[in-house]
């Protein structure tokens, strides 16, 4: 059975199937349906997996030409129906792993997702986890279930952890572009899920456990929150010490050895590294070990949303406007520049902060049309030269690189720029306040 599973992921001949068509399972189908690989992309969402079947791109990585081109091929097929995994011999979830409200990992999608390929599997396939989540989650919790009828993995089926690394509207690093780190509940499972994707990525990282694989997600995404709060800590002392913040990580960045540039901001957002250290985080708790750094810096970058709103608070009194008198306009409200996802954006938080305080609140974003803030609708307005002006205070928060910030600058009354974006204005005057 490992023989002919093997030599249908080297042929090309083995049919994929993808559970789960966002951000990281759409570009992940789209690669290996572009290898050769017969790819089903199976998704609950009816809406989207009706726009994918007209050939329409929902994802801002993946052009709407390229699903055209492998659905008149075949080579793509989205579809609702779980009903098709049985005819696949390849099947890699990639699910949302939220947090719960009380900050605890929800693995809910992870099992929903496992239960539906129970319904419908067979021997003689490969079934990987790419959604990040703890370490043993694949060892404690997919294995019992999927073993739960009898199969056994390693002879009647296989089971890898392969962790996503998807970084949107990255002009640089694509999917195909990314190393996969690979971990096999054994030996076997371990090679099949290498060999499956050095058809699709450049490089493949095989490591000597799930558990390990899962660490290592966990690890990236913890390096960089620790490193955000930091700075961001740095930021706010700078403001105390009366210094630049982003001059001085200029100047240290000169040193070419033993400093890694990271940059303050409002907060930050996104579905991996305001979440994948909490689920690291809270692993360790059960095993008795408490993650001071990780918790700490949760706390550093979860605080920073009010930190952004008390400054403008601040600025707005220095020119004698309370804030429940103003008008406080947004730049930008997804988690990063130049995409539309909104998921734990530090800019939603700062808009309900400022409406709670009685600021008359808007926003503009040419990626995300509407919100929802404390109940209403705010739809997106654009940043011409005679909104701004009616504007007491424009705070840019996301720095999209479709707006004229010289333009911003040059047509409001106080600008808060928490992102740098008006480095290289001249003439700023003492309109800008930076974070």
């Amino acid at each position: 059975m490992y023989k002919v599973l093997h030599k249908k992921i080297n042929n090309r001949k083995a049919k994929v199937g993808i559970i789960g068509l966002g951000y990281v399972g759409l570009p992940l189908a789209i690669e290996f349906a572009k290898a050769g690989f017969i790819t089903y992309g199976i998704d609950i969402n009816k809406k989207q997996i009706e726009k994918l079947k007209k050939g329409r791109s929902y994802i801002m990585d993946v052009l709407s030409s390229d699903i055209a081109k492998l659905l008149k091929s075949k080579a793509f097929r989205p579809t609702t129906s779980y009903s098709v995994i049985k005819s696949l011999d390849v099947i890699i979830i990639c699910v949302p792993t939220p947090l719960s409200k009380t900050k605890e990992p929800d693995i809910s999608y992870i099992l929903s997702a496992v239960k539906s390929i129970m319904q419908h599997k067979r021997s003689g396939q490969l079934i990987v986890l790419e959604s990040t989540t703890y370490p043993g989650t694949t060892d404690e919790i997919v294995l019992p279930l999927l073993e739960s009828n009898g199969l056994k993995c390693g002879k009647d089926f296989y089971l890898a952890f392969s962790p996503e690394r998807v970084d949107p509207a990255n002009k640089v690093y694509k999917t195909k572009d990314i190393p996969k780190i690979v971990g096999g509940i054994n030996r076997s499972s371990g090679i099949l899920a290498r060999d499956l994707y050095k058809s699709v990525v450049k490089d493949v990282f095989l490591v000597s456990s799930t558990k390990t694989a899962e660490m290592a997600k966990l690890l990236e995404n913890t390096f960089r929150s620790v490193n955000i709060a930091l700075v961001n800590e740095i930021a706010l002392m700078c403001n105390k010490l009366g210094l630049d913040v982003w001059e001085t990580i200029d100047a240290a960045g000169s040193k070419p050895f033993g400093f890694i540039p990271f940059y303050p901001g409002p907060g930050i957002g996104g579905h991996c590294i305001p979440l994948d250290p909490i689920y690291l985080a809270w692993k360790a708790r059960l095993h008795g070990f408490e993650a001071k750094f990780i918790d700490l810096a949760d706390r550093i970058n979860s605080g920073m949303p009010e930190y952004v709103v008390s400054r403008i608070i601040g600025i707005l009194n220095e020119k004698k406007k309370t804030v429940m008198d103003a008008k406080v306009h947004v730049i930008g409200i997804s988690y990063k520049r130049d995409v539309s996802d909104t998921r734990e954006s530090p800019a939603l938080e700062i808009l309900r902060l400022l409406k709670n305080k009685g600021a008359d609140i808007s926003y503009s974003d040419p990626y995300t049309k509407e919100c929802i803030v404390e109940g209403r609708r705010l739809r997106a307005v654009e940043p011409t030269p005679r909104m701004l002006k009616q504007r007491d205070c424009v705070a840019i928060i996301t720095d999209h690189s479709a707006y004229n910030y010289g333009s911003i600058v040059k047509n409001s009354k106080l600008v808060f720029d928490t992102r740098n974006a008006t480095k290289n204005i001249l003439k700023k005057g003492r309109r800008v306040i930076k974070l």
